[in-house]
């Protein structure tokens, strides 16, 4: 009994610990695609994540812009209503599809020293370095 009780105790302590996602947080930030696991960014552009108020996206997918709105509840993150220019760039085209896909499979999010992780439950999809 006293070890359920110990295991209770633990569980919450480390849920507890788990950091918040805190909307604030991403207002008014702009950040840099620095990895996308899996593939070799492309030398000749970049891919961009902004948050505007309210928590508006907008950035560059390499060769086109796009926009849409991040969500957050219950601490987690969600990118919805992604919408984006159809310039078909092909020195590029591989890495924008597979950002957009990442872009629209995240989940969750981890903010760690000027560094935005875009997760979907445990694995990393996207990591950004702030930019301002």
């Amino acid at each position: 009994m006293k070890q359920l009780i110990f295991c209770g105790i633990l569980i919450l302590l480390l849920s507890s610990c788990k950091e918040k996602l805190d909307p604030a947080s991403f207002t008014n930030t702009r950040w840099e695609l620095t990895e996308l696991p899996g593939l070799t960014l492309p030398a000749s552009a970049k891919a961009t994540l902004n948050f505007a108020d309210s928590l508006k996206i907008s950035g560059k997918s390499f060769c086109n812009g796009y926009g849409g709105r991040a969500e957050i509840a219950d601490n987690k993150i969600t990118v919805k209503n992604i919408f984006g220019t159809k310039m078909f760039c092909q020195e590029t085209d591989a890495a924008e599809r597979s950002f957009l896909h990442a872009l629209n499979q995240v989940n969750s999010a981890k903010l760690t020293d000027n560094k935005l992780y875009l997760l979907n439950g445990d694995k990393t999809l996207l990591v950004f370095t702030k930019t301002n």
